[in-house]
């Protein structure tokens, strides 16, 4: 685990009140100081400037700045970046995400291409495509992720690409037009718990979700799936058990659990700090249940290591064909 060199310090509170007005009549959550097993150092790498710049210059959005990750000096050191397409605002208000919240603007035509162009002067093997929530496009922004799918195919032909994809929730046909464009890896998050789905995803409805994912399996069953879970918000051992039994009804091949970390005084609160044995412990029992690949660890997120874990996903798999 890495430790923190240099500690950057963010002021919650201003960040909360500018990203999120929305939540802005919220009581206040104070942050907790985070264990020693959380911390990360601070940015410093030249290719961590390089890859920041190459973004900017292309004009684009990535969640590693947007849901403020732990893990964007690592990934940046090693140009690995994830493409948040659509716009940098979101029109959900989940408690836990730090992406802000309002009315976005129209869809950039061109982004597409661009996204392309940096992942080709990244030289990625493997690149992860998400977005923010758009209900206000008819199609929930499918057809714009499958034309970023194109363009990518059309610059880097042998760039691995994975989508993190909203919901599409009433959004009829969607799914169907970002598989047909044949992601080699489709992941959705369910976030959390069935219980908790009210107080921190209030937007979303888990089995839509789940049946979701359910439903990439028996479009294209050749596409890797998966999700991933927070925790430390309050969720139950028992309540995570079930929640990786329903993942392998769906098929789910891939899933990833870390530790929630709260963006604001004004997000949901962390209800407990997880420990490293925790996850090892889910990690385990995640395997006996079926999964391909496990990634269980407090800094663990969607997207971390995506190109060592979809190099061991394909393997996994070419495992179990071999073996059957």
């Amino acid at each position: 685990m890495m430790r923190m060199a240099t500690r950057v310090e963010i002021d919650h509170r201003r960040i909360g009140a500018v990203r999120h007005p929305e939540k802005a009549h919220r009581p206040d959550n104070p942050i907790q100081r985070k264990p020693d097993w959380i911390r990360v150092r601070a940015p410093t790498s030249p290719v961590y400037k390089e890859t920041h710049a190459l973004m900017r210059a292309n004009g684009l959005v990535t969640v590693c700045e947007e849901a403020a990750c732990p893990n964007i000096g690592e990934c940046w050191s090693q140009r690995h970046a994830t493409m948040m397409i659509m716009g940098e605002t979101c029109t959900r208000a989940c408690s836990f995400c730090n992406v802000a919240t309002g009315i976005p603007r129209p869809l950039d035509a061109d982004e597409p291409r661009r996204v392309a162009d940096a992942v080709a002067k990244l030289g990625l093997q493997h690149v992860v495509v998400t977005s923010v929530d758009r209900d206000d496009l008819a199609d929930g922004g499918a057809e714009h992720f499958a034309r970023t799918i194109r363009a990518i195919r059309a610059a880097s032909p042998h760039t691995t690409i994975e989508v993190l994809t909203p919901d599409f929730l009433r959004k009829d046909g969607a799914l169907e037009v970002v598989v047909e464009a044949r992601p080699d890896v489709f992941n959705h998050n369910l976030e959390t718990v069935p219980a908790l789905y009210p107080s921190i995803r209030p937007g979303a409805r888990y089995y839509h979700s789940l049946r979701l994912l359910d439903r990439v399996k028996q479009l294209d069953p050749t596409i890797f799936t998966k999700s991933g879970l927070m925790v430390g918000l309050g969720e139950k051992r028992i309540e995570v058990l079930q929640v990786m039994d329903d993942l392998r009804s769906a098929e789910v091949d891939f899933l990833t659990i870390g530790q929630y970390l709260q963006p604001s005084v004004k997000h949901a609160a962390v209800d407990r700090f997880v420990t490293p044995d925790e996850f090892e412990d889910y990690a385990k029992v995640a395997r006996a249940k079926g999964f391909l690949l496990v990634s269980a660890t407090p800094l663990t997120r969607s997207s971390y290591h995506a190109d060592r874990d979809f190099a061991a996903l394909r393997a996994a798999r070419n495992a179990k064909l071999q073996a059957a």
